[in-house]
C-alpha cells in the first residue's frame, strides 16, 4: 500500500549532547552545524534515534514493483500531494494513456541539465571509438563547450534545450566572429548529447536535428601551407644542428620596459642570418665535452629523423610518436616498412607504411645510435612539440606565416607529403591511398598546396589555339 513515512534509525549520541530526562525517558539534545537545536530520544543501548528531516514514499509501479524514495518535502501535506502525483501518473501508465518511455523521460525531466552531462561524460570514458578511449582532454573540450552552451542559453533542464535557441546561439557566435569550423563542433556536440539522451529514454527526440552547418570552406582561419623541397631541406639541416647552435647564442641587454625581477637579460633568438655563427661557437664550447657534444648530437638527429619521417609518409605527429622500434621492417623484401597499428591511427585502421630507401638509412643510423633499445621502445624518445618545431622554422629561416596568412606547423608536414605526391605526378588514386584518406576530396583539395603544383607547365601544354588557321585562311 501507498504511504508516506521518515526515516528513523539508530546513530551514535553527538559529543556535544546533553541528556535530560523527561516523563521517564531519556532525551538528548545538541546544536548541529548549521546551528538548530536537534532533540532525539535516547535508545536502549546508548544511541538515539534519528528522524530524517524529509518526508519519504513507498509504493507500487506500474509493473507491480515495490519503490521507495524520498519526496524532497519536509511538510507531510506536500508530501501526500507529491505521492499523489505519483500515483496518478502509475494509474496513466497502467490504463496505457502513457507509455513506459513517457515515463522514463518524465522521470528525467526534473534532473539538471549539469546531471545528464555529467551522465553523458561518464559514458564517453567507458566508449570506445575505433577501438581506442575517448581521451580526457577531449572530454574536458566537450564539458568547456556544454558549460558554454548551458551559460549563454540559460539552460536548466533538457527540456529547454530547443531549435530556436541554438539557432539563435548560433547567429550570435557567427557575429562575435567565431570560426565556421568551431561553431559546427559546438553544434556537432550539442547533436551528439541530445542523441544520446533520446537512446537513454530521457528525451523523446533531438531538438538540434536538421539545423545547417557552417560553410567551413568559405571561413577558414587556420589553413596550412606546403613546404617546397628546399625549405624540407632546410629544415632538417637545422633541426639536426640546433641542439649545439643553442649553446653558442649570445647574451643581450633587456630593455627597461621588458625587465623582470632581477632579470635584465636574455639570449639573442637564433635565426637564419646568425645559425652559422651560433652553431660554431656552440661546437667551440663543446671543443672539452666530448659526451655532452655526441648526446646533443643525437638528439639534433633524431629530431630531424622526426620530420623526414613525417614528410617521407604522411604519417600524423601522434602517430609517429607511438611507432615502437618493433614496428619497424628495415630488411623486408622487397620493401621495407613500418607497421601503424590500428589502436594508433587516426582512422583506426592499421596501415603498413613503405619506406624510402634513404629514410631506411636514416633509421639505421638512428638505431646504432641506441644499442641497448628493445623491440617495445618508443623510436622517438623526445618526439617534437610545436615550440621545437617552430623554432627549427625559424633557424632554417622558415617563415611560420606567409603573405596570404597560411602557417606551418607539425601537421603541415602531413600537407607537405600529400603536394608533393600530386606535384610528382602520382596518380590522385595512389595519392589517396598513400595519405590513407577515405575520400578523394581530403587528398585533392585539403591536402594539396596548389602554390606548388606546376599550373602554369599544365596550361602551356595546352595546343596553341590563337594560332589555328581560320576558315578564311585556308579558303585564300
Amino acid at each position: 500500500m501507498a504511504t508516506i513515512y521518515k526515516k528513523k534509525y539508530p546513530i551514535p549520541i553527538p559529543q556535544n549532547a546533553e541528556v535530560v530526562v523527561r516523563n521517564g525517558r531519556r532525551f538528548a539534545r545538541w546544536t548541529n552545524a548549521k546551528n538548530q537545536t536537534r532533540t532525539a530520544e535516547v535508545l536502549d543501548d546508548g544511541r538515539i534515534e534519528f528522524v530524517s528531516d524529509c518526508w519519504y514514499m513507498r509504493y507500487r509501479d506500474a509493473e507491480g514493483i515495490m519503490r521507495r524514495g524520498s519526496t524532497g518535502c519536509r511538510e507531510k501535506q506536500a508530501a501526500q500531494k507529491k505521492l499523489a502525483d505519483v500515483l496518478a501518473h502509475v494509474e496513466k501508465v497502467q490504463t496505457g494513456i502513457i507509455t513506459s518511455q513517457e515515463k522514463q523521460i518524465a522521470s528525467h525531466a526534473e534532473r539538471s541539465l549539469s546531471e545528464h552531462l555529467d551522465d553523458y561524460l561518464q559514458h564517453l570514458s567507458r566508449k570506445r571509438i575505433r577501438g581506442r578511449k575517448v581521451s580526457p582532454m577531449y572530454r574536458a573540450n566537450l564539458r568547456g563547450r556544454f558549460e558554454r552552451l548551458i551559460a549563454d542559453c540559460g539552460w536548466r533542464r533538457l527540456r529547454d534545450i530547443t531549435r530556436e535557441r541554438m539557432e539563435r546561439w548560433l547567429d550570435e557566435a557567427e557575429a562575435n566572429n567565431l570560426a565556421a569550423s568551431t561553431r559546427n563542433e559546438y553544434l556537432i556536440s550539442l547533436s551528439a548529447l541530445c542523441n544520446w539522451a533520446v537512446k537513454t529514454e530521457r528525451l523523446a527526440r533531438n531538438p538540434v536535428t536538421g539545423i545547417g552547418k557552417a560553410d567551413r570552406s568559405s571561413d577558414r582561419r587556420h589553413v596550412r601551407r606546403a613546404l617546397t623541397a628546399d625549405e624540407v631541406a632546410r629544415l632538417l639541416d637545422a633541426a639536426r644542428r640546433r641542439p649545439i647552435a643553442e649553446l653558442g647564442r649570445k647574451s643581450v641587454a633587456l630593455s627597461d620596459e621588458n625587465k623582470r625581477g632581477h632579470r635584465s637579460w636574455t639570449k639573442e633568438p637564433l635565426t637564419a642570418d646568425n645559425f652559422e655563427r651560433c652553431y660554431a661557437e656552440g661546437l667551440q664550447r663543446l671543443s672539452n665535452q666530448r659526451s655532452r657534444r655526441i648526446k646533443l648530437e643525437a638528439t639534433g638527429r633524431e629530431r630531424a629523423l622526426f620530420y623526414l619521417l613525417a614528410v617521407s609518409t604522411g604519417l600524423r605527429r601522434g602517430e609517429l610518436a607511438s611507432i615502437t622500434i618493433g614496428q619497424l621492417h628495415l630488411n623486408a623484401v622487397p620493401t621495407p616498412y613500418l607497421n601503424l597499428d590500428a589502436e594508433d591511427a587516426k582512422s583506426g585502421h592499421g596501415a603498413d607504411i613503405p619506406l624510402r630507401a634513404d629514410v631506411v638509412d636514416a633509421l639505421r643510423r638512428h638505431l646504432a645510435d641506441r644499442p641497448g633499445a628493445r623491440y617495445d621502445d618508443k623510436l622517438f624518445i623526445n618526439p617534437s612539440a610545436i615550440r621545437i618545431f617552430d623554432a627549427d622554422c625559424q633557424a632554417a629561416g622558415i617563415a611560420k606565416t606567409d603573405p596570404r596568412n597560411r602557417v606551418v606547423d607539425i601537421h603541415a608536414l602531413r600537407h607537405t607529403f600529400g603536394t608533393h605526391l600530386s606535384a610528382s605526378g602520382v596518380h590522385p588514386r595512389t595519392a589517396m591511398a598513400a595519405m590513407r584518406h577515405s575520400r578523394m576530396e581530403l587528398t585533392m583539395v585539403h591536402y594539396t598546396d596548389p602554390t606548388l603544383l606546376d599550373v602554369a607547365g599544365a596550361i602551356n601544354a595546352l595546343p596553341a589555339f590563337a594560332t589555328t588557321k581560320t576558315d578564311t585562311e585556308r579558303r585564300a
